[in-house]
Protein backbone atom coordinates (compact mmCIF):
# COMPACT_ATOMS: atom_id res chain seq x y z
CA UNK A 1 0.00 0.00 0.00
CA UNK A 2 1.42 3.37 -1.06
CA UNK A 3 1.63 5.87 1.79
CA UNK A 4 1.65 9.56 0.89
CA UNK A 5 3.86 12.11 2.59
CA UNK A 6 2.20 14.79 4.71
CA UNK A 7 5.39 16.74 5.54
CA UNK A 8 8.71 16.76 3.70
CA UNK A 9 11.65 18.88 4.89
CA UNK A 10 15.05 19.04 3.17
CA UNK A 11 18.04 21.14 4.23
CA UNK A 12 15.86 23.61 6.14
CA UNK A 13 17.73 26.61 7.55
CA UNK A 14 16.75 29.64 9.62
CA UNK A 15 18.91 32.21 11.43
CA UNK A 16 18.21 35.22 13.58
CA UNK A 17 21.18 37.46 12.96
CA UNK A 18 24.27 35.49 14.02
CA UNK A 19 22.19 32.83 15.80
CA UNK A 20 21.46 29.70 13.76
CA UNK A 21 18.10 28.33 14.95
CA UNK A 22 17.60 25.62 12.31
CA UNK A 23 20.73 24.23 10.71
CA UNK A 24 19.95 22.25 7.56
CA UNK A 25 17.51 19.72 8.98
CA UNK A 26 15.58 17.11 7.07
CA UNK A 27 12.59 15.01 8.07
CA UNK A 28 9.59 13.28 6.57
CA UNK A 29 6.15 12.56 8.07
CA UNK A 30 3.75 10.13 6.42
CA UNK A 31 0.01 10.73 6.18
CA UNK A 32 -1.78 9.19 9.15
CA UNK A 33 1.38 9.12 11.28
CA UNK A 34 1.88 10.50 14.78
CA UNK A 35 5.32 12.13 14.73
CA UNK A 36 7.00 13.74 17.76
CA UNK A 37 9.75 16.36 17.70
CA UNK A 38 11.75 16.41 20.94
CA UNK A 39 14.41 18.82 22.08
CA UNK A 40 15.54 21.11 24.89
CA UNK A 41 14.36 24.72 25.13
CA UNK A 42 15.70 26.74 22.22
CA UNK A 43 16.72 23.69 20.22
CA UNK A 44 14.87 24.84 17.08
CA UNK A 45 11.51 23.10 17.63
CA UNK A 46 9.35 26.22 17.62
CA UNK A 47 11.07 27.76 14.59
CA UNK A 48 10.71 24.50 12.65
CA UNK A 49 7.02 24.19 13.47
CA UNK A 50 6.31 27.85 12.68
CA UNK A 51 7.91 27.40 9.26
CA UNK A 52 5.76 24.31 8.63
CA UNK A 53 2.64 26.17 9.74
CA UNK A 54 3.42 29.04 7.36
CA UNK A 55 3.96 31.65 10.05
CA UNK A 56 7.69 32.09 9.46
CA UNK A 57 9.83 32.01 6.34
CA UNK A 58 12.93 29.85 5.93
CA UNK A 59 16.34 31.14 4.87
CA UNK A 60 17.19 28.05 2.89
CA UNK A 61 16.19 24.50 2.06
CA UNK A 62 12.65 23.41 1.31
CA UNK A 63 9.49 22.33 3.12
CA UNK A 64 6.22 20.97 1.79
CA UNK A 65 3.09 20.44 3.89
CA UNK A 66 0.29 18.42 2.30
CA UNK A 67 2.01 19.00 -1.03
CA UNK A 68 2.13 22.78 -0.62
CA UNK A 69 4.86 25.29 0.19
CA UNK A 70 3.74 26.46 3.68
CA UNK A 71 4.97 29.98 2.96
CA UNK A 72 2.81 30.21 -0.16
CA UNK A 73 -0.06 27.87 0.69
CA UNK A 74 -2.37 30.58 2.00
CA UNK A 75 -6.02 29.72 2.53
CA UNK A 76 -5.72 26.44 0.66
CA UNK A 77 -3.27 25.15 3.27
CA UNK A 78 -5.00 26.77 6.26
CA UNK A 79 -8.20 24.90 5.45
CA UNK A 80 -6.37 21.59 5.73
CA UNK A 81 -4.37 22.02 8.93
CA UNK A 82 -5.28 22.50 12.57
CA UNK A 83 -3.00 24.17 15.11
CA UNK A 84 -3.04 23.81 18.90
CA UNK A 85 -0.72 26.39 20.45
CA UNK A 86 0.68 26.26 23.97
CA UNK A 87 -2.06 28.69 24.98
CA UNK A 88 -5.14 29.96 23.19
CA UNK A 89 -7.64 32.69 23.90
CA UNK A 90 -11.20 31.36 23.87
CA UNK A 91 -14.31 33.29 24.79
CA UNK A 92 -14.85 32.32 28.42
CA UNK A 93 -18.63 32.79 28.28
CA UNK A 94 -19.44 30.62 25.28
CA UNK A 95 -20.40 26.99 25.83
CA UNK A 96 -18.31 24.11 24.51
CA UNK A 97 -20.77 23.52 21.66
CA UNK A 98 -20.96 27.21 20.79
CA UNK A 99 -17.18 27.47 20.69
CA UNK A 100 -16.80 24.54 18.30
CA UNK A 101 -19.65 25.84 16.14
CA UNK A 102 -18.11 29.32 15.99
CA UNK A 103 -14.72 28.11 14.75
CA UNK A 104 -16.23 25.53 12.43
CA UNK A 105 -18.05 28.37 10.66
CA UNK A 106 -14.73 29.63 9.31
CA UNK A 107 -14.27 26.50 7.17
CA UNK A 108 -16.10 25.29 4.04
CA UNK A 109 -16.67 21.72 5.27
CA UNK A 110 -16.55 21.60 9.07
CA UNK A 111 -17.05 18.47 11.11
CA UNK A 112 -20.39 18.16 12.90
CA UNK A 113 -20.16 19.84 16.30
CA UNK A 114 -21.19 16.77 18.28
CA UNK A 115 -18.66 14.60 16.44
CA UNK A 116 -15.86 16.98 17.44
CA UNK A 117 -17.07 17.11 21.03
CA UNK A 118 -17.11 13.32 21.21
CA UNK A 119 -13.64 13.02 19.68
CA UNK A 120 -12.14 15.26 22.37
CA UNK A 121 -14.06 13.62 25.20
CA UNK A 122 -16.27 16.56 26.22
CA UNK A 123 -19.74 15.13 25.56
CA UNK A 124 -20.82 15.61 29.17
CA UNK A 125 -19.58 19.23 29.03
CA UNK A 126 -21.37 20.12 25.80
CA UNK A 127 -23.45 22.87 27.41
CA UNK A 128 -20.83 24.01 29.94
CA UNK A 129 -19.27 27.45 29.60
CA UNK A 130 -15.55 27.68 28.95
CA UNK A 131 -14.88 29.44 32.26
CA UNK A 132 -16.27 26.44 34.18
CA UNK A 133 -13.94 23.90 32.57
CA UNK A 134 -10.83 22.51 34.24
CA UNK A 135 -7.43 23.20 32.69
CA UNK A 136 -7.35 19.79 31.07
CA UNK A 137 -10.88 20.19 29.69
CA UNK A 138 -10.01 23.60 28.25
CA UNK A 139 -6.99 22.05 26.56
CA UNK A 140 -9.20 19.37 25.01
CA UNK A 141 -11.55 22.11 23.82
CA UNK A 142 -8.59 23.84 22.17
CA UNK A 143 -7.92 20.58 20.30
CA UNK A 144 -11.59 20.55 19.36
CA UNK A 145 -11.29 24.07 17.95
CA UNK A 146 -8.35 22.93 15.82
CA UNK A 147 -10.45 19.98 14.60
CA UNK A 148 -13.53 22.02 13.76
CA UNK A 149 -12.55 22.46 10.11
CA UNK A 150 -11.81 18.73 9.64
CA UNK A 151 -8.06 19.17 9.02
CA UNK A 152 -5.90 16.47 7.51
CA UNK A 153 -2.90 17.50 9.63
CA UNK A 154 -2.85 18.64 13.25
CA UNK A 155 0.04 20.46 14.94
CA UNK A 156 0.10 19.96 18.73
CA UNK A 157 2.57 22.20 20.56
CA UNK A 158 3.30 20.93 24.08
CA UNK A 159 -0.34 19.81 24.48
CA UNK A 160 -0.13 18.56 28.08
CA UNK A 161 2.24 21.02 29.76
CA UNK A 162 1.14 21.58 33.35
CA UNK A 163 -1.29 18.66 33.39
CA UNK A 164 -1.60 16.28 36.31
CA UNK A 165 -1.05 12.59 35.42
CA UNK A 166 -4.77 11.85 35.08
CA UNK A 167 -5.44 14.80 32.78
CA UNK A 168 -2.37 13.89 30.71
CA UNK A 169 -3.62 10.33 30.18
CA UNK A 170 -7.06 11.61 29.12
CA UNK A 171 -5.37 13.95 26.64
CA UNK A 172 -3.43 11.00 25.25
CA UNK A 173 -6.72 9.22 24.58
CA UNK A 174 -7.83 12.22 22.52
CA UNK A 175 -4.67 11.97 20.41
CA UNK A 176 -5.21 8.23 19.95
CA UNK A 177 -8.80 8.91 18.86
CA UNK A 178 -7.53 11.32 16.23
CA UNK A 179 -4.92 8.87 14.99
CA UNK A 180 -7.57 6.14 14.75
CA UNK A 181 -9.57 8.20 12.23
CA UNK A 182 -6.52 8.83 10.07
CA UNK A 183 -5.39 12.30 11.14
CA UNK A 184 -1.70 13.11 10.77
CA UNK A 185 -0.32 14.55 14.01
CA UNK A 186 2.89 16.54 14.44
CA UNK A 187 3.60 16.72 18.15
CA UNK A 188 6.19 18.70 20.09
CA UNK A 189 6.65 17.71 23.72
CA UNK A 190 9.10 17.74 26.62
CA UNK A 191 7.65 14.52 28.05
CA UNK A 192 9.54 11.41 26.97
CA UNK A 193 6.74 9.16 28.25
CA UNK A 194 4.29 11.08 26.06
CA UNK A 195 6.37 10.59 22.93
CA UNK A 196 6.83 6.91 23.80
CA UNK A 197 3.08 6.42 24.30
CA UNK A 198 1.82 8.28 21.25
CA UNK A 199 4.36 8.57 18.45
CA UNK A 200 5.19 6.02 15.82
CA UNK A 201 8.41 7.91 15.13
CA UNK A 202 10.31 10.63 16.95
CA UNK A 203 13.14 13.00 16.08
CA UNK A 204 15.48 14.63 18.59
CA UNK A 205 16.68 18.13 17.75
CA UNK A 206 19.38 20.17 19.52
CA UNK A 207 21.28 23.26 18.38
CA UNK A 208 19.16 23.33 15.26
CA UNK A 209 20.17 19.86 14.06
CA UNK A 210 18.39 16.51 14.04
CA UNK A 211 20.49 14.16 16.17
CA UNK A 212 18.42 10.99 15.79
CA UNK A 213 15.18 9.90 14.17
CA UNK A 214 13.20 6.66 14.28
CA UNK A 215 10.71 4.58 16.30
CA UNK A 216 10.89 5.29 20.06
CA UNK A 217 11.82 1.68 20.83
CA UNK A 218 14.96 1.74 18.68
CA UNK A 219 15.94 5.42 18.65
CA UNK A 220 19.66 5.96 18.93
CA UNK A 221 20.29 2.20 19.02
CA UNK A 222 18.28 1.93 22.22
CA UNK A 223 17.09 -1.60 21.37
CA UNK A 224 20.71 -2.74 20.87
CA UNK A 225 22.18 -1.22 24.03
CA UNK A 226 23.18 -3.39 26.94
CA UNK A 227 20.32 -4.59 29.14
CA UNK A 228 20.50 -4.33 32.92
CA UNK A 229 19.37 -7.27 35.06
CA UNK A 230 18.66 -5.99 38.56
CA UNK A 231 17.67 -7.83 41.77
CA UNK A 232 18.41 -8.23 45.47
CA UNK A 233 20.00 -11.40 46.87
CA UNK A 234 21.71 -12.18 50.21
CA UNK A 235 24.84 -13.71 48.69
CA UNK A 236 26.22 -13.64 45.16
CA UNK A 237 29.75 -15.01 45.48
CA UNK A 238 29.05 -17.85 43.08
CA UNK A 239 26.63 -15.97 40.83
CA UNK A 240 26.96 -17.30 37.25
CA UNK A 241 27.76 -14.72 34.58
CA UNK A 242 29.83 -14.57 31.40
CA UNK A 243 33.14 -12.73 31.44
CA UNK A 244 31.84 -9.89 29.26
CA UNK A 245 28.99 -9.08 31.66
CA UNK A 246 29.54 -6.13 34.02
CA UNK A 247 28.51 -6.92 37.60
CA UNK A 248 28.10 -4.45 40.45
CA UNK A 249 26.82 -5.10 43.97
CA UNK A 250 25.89 -2.32 46.37
CA UNK A 251 23.95 -2.70 49.61
CA UNK A 252 22.60 -6.03 48.43
CA UNK A 253 21.41 -4.69 45.07
CA UNK A 254 22.92 -6.58 42.15
CA UNK A 255 23.14 -5.03 38.68
CA UNK A 256 24.45 -6.96 35.71
CA UNK A 257 24.91 -5.31 32.31
CA UNK A 258 24.83 -7.70 29.38
CA UNK A 259 24.14 -7.72 25.64
CA UNK A 260 22.41 -11.14 26.00
CA UNK A 261 19.85 -10.85 28.83
CA UNK A 262 17.78 -13.88 27.81
CA UNK A 263 20.51 -16.46 28.30
CA UNK A 264 21.92 -14.82 31.42
CA UNK A 265 18.48 -14.48 33.02
CA UNK A 266 17.96 -18.22 32.50
CA UNK A 267 21.27 -18.97 34.23
CA UNK A 268 20.58 -16.61 37.13
CA UNK A 269 17.05 -17.87 37.84
CA UNK A 270 18.32 -21.47 37.66
CA UNK A 271 21.05 -20.55 40.15
CA UNK A 272 18.49 -18.99 42.52
CA UNK A 273 16.13 -21.97 42.30
CA UNK A 274 18.95 -24.40 43.04
CA UNK A 275 19.78 -22.38 46.19
CA UNK A 276 16.15 -21.95 47.19
CA UNK A 277 16.47 -18.17 47.10
CA UNK A 278 14.07 -15.46 45.95
CA UNK A 279 15.45 -12.67 43.76
CA UNK A 280 13.56 -9.68 45.16
CA UNK A 281 12.75 -6.91 42.70
CA UNK A 282 13.97 -8.88 39.70
CA UNK A 283 13.73 -6.78 36.53
CA UNK A 284 15.32 -6.46 33.12
CA UNK A 285 15.55 -2.97 31.65
CA UNK A 286 17.12 -1.28 28.65
CA UNK A 287 17.94 2.43 28.37
CA UNK A 288 14.77 4.52 28.36
CA UNK A 289 13.89 7.06 25.70
CA UNK A 290 14.86 9.71 28.25
CA UNK A 291 18.29 8.08 28.68
CA UNK A 292 18.83 8.27 24.91
CA UNK A 293 17.57 11.85 24.80
CA UNK A 294 19.96 12.99 27.55
CA UNK A 295 22.88 11.16 25.98
CA UNK A 296 22.28 12.76 22.59
CA UNK A 297 21.53 16.29 23.78
CA UNK A 298 24.08 16.33 26.60
CA UNK A 299 21.31 17.25 29.07
CA UNK A 300 21.15 20.75 27.60
CA UNK A 301 18.57 23.05 29.16
CA UNK A 302 19.12 26.22 27.21
CA UNK A 303 20.09 26.75 23.59
CA UNK A 304 20.71 29.82 21.44
CA UNK A 305 18.00 29.11 18.85
CA UNK A 306 14.23 29.16 19.25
Amino acid sequence: MLVSTAIEVKGLRKSYGPVVAVDGIGLSVAEGEVFALLGPNGAGKTTTVEILEGFRGADGGSATVLGLDPGMGGRKLRQRIGIVLQSAGLDRYLTVAETIDLFGGYYPSPLPVDEVIELVGLTEKRAARVNTLSGGQQRRLEVGVALAGDPSLLFLDEPTTGFDPGARRRAWEVVRNLASIGKTIFLTTHYMEEAQALAGRVAIIARGRILAEGPPASLGGRDLDEAVIRFRAPGVNDLPHPAEAKVSVRDGLVEIRTPDPTRLLHDITGWALARGEVLDGLEVVRPTLEDVYLRLTGDETQEPGA
